[in-house]
């Protein structure tokens, strides 16, 4: 518990000393788009932009964009030190999405390769995770039992022993209450930090994937030729997020609670909502880090199923 405590505010001083990124603004204080793209540029870039339109707005607007390094030389060195966040987080997930972007041809294969990096070095936490979710679907039916039992008493005496009683479930089945939540608070910062490095790195939101402008958002590229894209990407990022949630969430569909039963419906329709107005780019992110909860809860299923976990 300790342990965990120390990670929750260490994570606090990191996003309290985050630095965030700039938008563009012109001399009106409109903020600027790429007309080609769509995309609303970012001020605080941290590197040169490879394309030619790209460079010519930033200079319009008098951002020093030649003191900056070639995006294929960037170093999370380069740069002054701005904060915590950015020089420990942002800027080492941009380069190793430039580094390996540059063997594969493309910042948005690289996207993929991070994500699934990420979640592999975050597999130990995350099958825990999805153990518990499976434990807590056996536990459920005797939860709600006591929840049952003492619907109405709100003395403190009936609340004491609902608790009392509640403990005992899950340590009958080996629950943590807190222990599952663990990757879930860790992976909005992730998330972030990706926004923040596709964001600030030229290179990356200038590049395709699929036809899909990294740094363009769906609601722009809905408007293009190849609308239909975008189109398939937020039906994917809202398909994965229901099946994730729904995999993660077994346990409250046994609950007699309405308002637990809708969240993974509640929850997917914001997210659909929000994906809407992100860029491309981490809609790939959101879309790979879903695809592989899936598989991994899968797995774990049927190795609860075949007895071996």
């Amino acid at each position: 518990m300790k342990n965990k405590k120390r990670l929750i505010i260490v994570l606090l001083l990191l996003l309290l000393t985050t630095g965030c990124t700039k938008q563009l603004v012109d001399s009106n204080n409109k903020p600027v788009k790429n007309e080609k793209t769509g995309q609303t540029l970012t001020e605080n870039i941290i590197c040169k932009p490879t394309n030619e339109e790209t460079y010519n707005i930033y200079k319009e607007n008098k951002v020093k964009v030649d003191k900056l390094p070639e995006c294929e030389e960037f170093k999370p060195t380069d740069g002054k030190y701005e904060s915590l966040w950015n020089s420990f987080i942002v800027k080492p997930i941009a380069f190793f999405i430039i580094f390996l972007g540059k063997f594969v041809k493309n910042y948005g294969l690289s996207v993929i390769i991070i994500s699934l990096l990420i979640r592999l070095i975050a597999y130990p936490v995350t099958r825990k995770t999805a153990m518990q979710s499976e434990l807590m679907q056996k536990a459920q039916p005797e939860l709600n039992k006591i929840q049952k039992k003492y619907a109405g008493k709100q003395d403190e005496e009936s609340m004491m022993k609902q608790n009392q009683e509640m403990l005992a479930v899950y340590k009958k089945y080996n629950i943590n209450p807190i222990g599952g939540c663990l990757f879930s608070f860790l992976q909005l910062p992730i998330f972030i930090a990706f926004f923040e490095a596709l964001q600030r790195t030229p290179v990356i939101f200038e590049d395709k994937f699929l036809g899909l402008q990294l740094g363009t958002t769906p609601a722009v590229g809905i408007g293009s030729s190849t609308f239909y894209i975008y189109a398939i990407l937020v039906l994917l990022i809202g398909l994965t997020t229901h099946f994730s949630f729904k995999m993660n969430s077994a346990s409250s569909a046994m609950t007699d609670d309405p308002t637990m039963k809708m969240m993974p419906t509640m929850m997917t329709i914001m997210i659909i909502v929000t994906s809407i107005f992100m860029p491309s780019g981490l809609g790939i992110y959101w879309v790979t880090s879903n695809l592989f909860t899936i598989v991994q809860n899968y797995l774990v299923k049927r190795s609860k199923a075949n007895g071996k976990a």
